[in-house]
């Protein structure tokens, strides 16, 4: 092997071709995503070249091109426009506390890196991913919608007119703050008040209504709102522009797969728009030069703005690990390897964190970059590297030329990855699935698509938890037999117990764990005990864990066995259970020690010496009394 600084060169020529296709892939990918999320192209590519380069620098899976994806991109989108809103509608001032957030959610992914989470991301039920996946598609289709038709709600004077005297209503709103901040009566000095309401322009009323017409209009639901608006004001060239980009990406892949269809469609479409110098809408001009890191993140920072959205962080830390890690198995399958998933996550936060720092949106493992630069011949580290670098000369070198590419295309790029992200494996399973799993698929594409993507995943999560326990805790039940005690057999070596000291003794054995699912069924134990019984002897041989809910309720049998004089042992008590039992003085202050066996002969041996048969004259019951609880 030719290595150098770690890095293996052996595999070069791969990894070259790899790297250039994977970024040729990413590019207008990249410009997509930067304008969908709201902070314009040149967040996308910052995105795109730093993640890229970095976590394939630091991460754990060789072949993995990393970049602005869907799911990360439409929780992006929340976030800015959110921050965006409470900011006056300036992306400028709100800029330093969506890079926070941002910076953030890479943190937390290098710290779950080094706390070993990544082993664990594999346990999120898929009908909460297969539900998300699928409302990602649903939300990036419809609110692609109304770019691809030229309509851009900002832009309508009719419909930004309607929110001027609400805009004047937060102009004044923001006064009286003002001076009540500086101490001033407004009832008694309302000249000052009138003095600043005259200083504000027609300019500055028509700025806030169009930003409140942006807020109106965004999402899903505003999107909607504003439909049939959009509709009686379509801009015929830009939805051809949007329509013709659409069918070369679906129709290119017919001809050939060696030239990515995506790129072929912008080139194309965007050749045909400028060269023949037609009145198109086109994305904001991206910055030409080396990106420059956002200090004023930093110096400009509001920690009030930030804290909503330490949660949201959080989520955007985990999704980015989660898209990040199915990709990672998606290379290994491909490439017969094992990635780190830890080291990946690593990778992935000191990525997103860089990115951050240049104003970049967050990114994560990209599938499709992945397998095409496998398919290209990228083995190492190297590839992603390579593809980072190529989108930083591409940036250098035709940032002008870049922004003059039409809106319009990049929606109907968009389109095609909105409908190529949704899952339609989970779709088509539908009439399949047990039914919860369905539920919890409806509910999280529901809510993730009409009402916040975070809250969404939170709930779908707690409900499959709650499903699965419940499940877990029937299934226990099911086995657990609790019948009458005629029905109730002994087991092996209790066949030789006593016939004269059975209405005298009762056994009770528990099968398996003692937990939150099965504690009605151990508390029906003091019920089961014949008031005749003066000892109670507890089989746990087969009981290797209780939790708390199980721990109480054997306190609160003791508790109820000691007050009716009832002598109580315990046979076969394993290691955490007895554990657990110390902890809260159970054994010694209702077991004394002197009370626990390690097997059933130990304990017939004290029973036969200790326990005296109180009822010779009664005819006794042949068949025992032996009680059986499998939990």
């Amino acid at each position: 092997m030719s290595k150098t600084f770690g890095f293996d060169f052996s595999q070069f020529r791969g990894d070259f071709f790899g790297g250039i296709t994977a970024g040729i892939v990413a590019l207008p990918l990249a410009l997509a995503f930067g304008v969908s999320s709201g902070m314009g192209p040149e967040a996308g590519l910052y995105g795109a070249i730093f993640i890229s380069f970095f976590a394939a620098l630091f991460g754990g899976t060789n072949t993995q091109i990393s970049g602005p994806t869907a799911p990360m991109t439409a929780v992006s989108m929340i976030i800015i426009a959110g921050i965006v809103a409470a900011n006056d509608g300036s992306l400028e001032k709100a800029l330093p506390a969506i890079l926070i957030v941002f910076l953030l959610s890479g943190l937390i992914q290098i710290v779950l890196g080094f706390i070993g989470l990544g082993k664990y991301i594999k346990y999120i039920p898929y009908p909460v991913v297969s539900g998300f996946m699928t409302a990602i598609g649903v939300i990036i289709l419809i609110t692609q919608i109304l770019p691809a038709i030229g309509y851009y709600p900002k832009e309508d004077a009719e419909y930004v007119n309607k929110f001027k005297p609400f805009a004047e209503e937060i102009i004044l709103d923001n006064i009286l703050k003002e001076e009540a901040g500086e101490g001033i009566l407004v009832l008694e000095d309302f000249k000052e008040t009138i003095k600043r309401a005259e200083r504000i322009s027609d300019a500055d009323i028509m700025q806030e209504a169009r930003t409140l017409a942006g807020s109106d209009s965004s999402g899903i639901i505003g999107a909607l709102r504003v439909l049939p608006r959009g509709l009686k004001n379509i801009r015929w060239l830009e939805l051809i522009l949007a329509l013709c980009t659409i069918l070369i990406i679906y129709g290119f892949k017919r001809i050939t797969k060696a030239i990515p269809s995506t790129l072929v469609a912008l080139v194309v479409m965007s050749g045909i728009a400028i060269g023949f110098n037609l009145d198109y809408v086109s994305i904001s001009k991206i910055p030409s030069g080396l990106p420059i890191p956002k200090w004023s993140m930093f110096t400009d920072l509001d920690l009030a703005s930030v804290s909503p959205y330490i949660f949201t962080a959080i989520t955007l830390a985990l999704l980015g690990a989660i898209d990040s890690l199915l990709t990672s198995v998606v290379a290994d399958n491909m490439t017969k390897t094992k990635h780190k998933p830890n080291q990946e996550l690593i990778g992935q936060g000191i990525g997103n964190s860089i990115a951050a720092l240049f104003g970049g949106i967050p990114g994560a493992g990209a599938t499709i970059r992945t397998v095409v630069n496998i398919n290209a011949g990228g083995k190492t580290k190297l590839s992603g590297m390579i593809a980072g670098i190529l989108l930083l000369v591409i940036m250098l070198a035709f940032a002008p030329l870049a922004s003059k590419i039409p809106a319009a295309v990049l929606a109907g790029i968009l389109i095609t990855v909105g409908i190529g992200v949704m899952d339609y494996k989970g779709l088509k399973a539908i009439p399949y699935m047990p039914k919860p799993e369905v539920a919890i698929m409806l509910i999280v594409l529901v809510l993730s698509s009409f009402w916040n993507l975070v809250y969404a995943v939170g709930i779908g999560l707690v409900i499959a938890s709650l499903m699965f326990m419940k499940k877990i805790g029937d299934l226990t039940a099911e086995e657990s037999r609790v019948g009458s005690l005629e029905e109730e057999k002994a087991w092996k070596d209790e066949i030789g117990f006593p016939q004269n000291l059975k209405e005298e003794v009762f056994i009770k054995h528990v099968n398996g764990p003692l937990f939150f699912g099965s504690t009605n069924d151990i508390q029906t134990m003091a019920q089961q005990i014949p008031n005749t019984a003066k000892t109670a002897i507890i089989r746990l041989d087969k009981m290797p864990y209780i939790d708390q809910s199980g721990l109480y309720a054997m306190e609160d049998i003791l508790v109820d066995l000691r007050a009716s004089d009832v002598d109580v042992m315990f046979v076969g008590l394993k290691e955490q259970p007895k554990y657990m039992f110390e902890r809260i003085d159970l054994i010694p202050d209702l077991i004394g020690e002197d009370r626990l066996y390690d097997n059933f002969e130990d304990c017939l041996n004290w029973v036969k010496e200790n326990v005296k048969d109180e009822f010779p004259s009664h005819v006794k019951d042949v068949s025992g009394n032996n009680s059986d609880l499998s939990v």
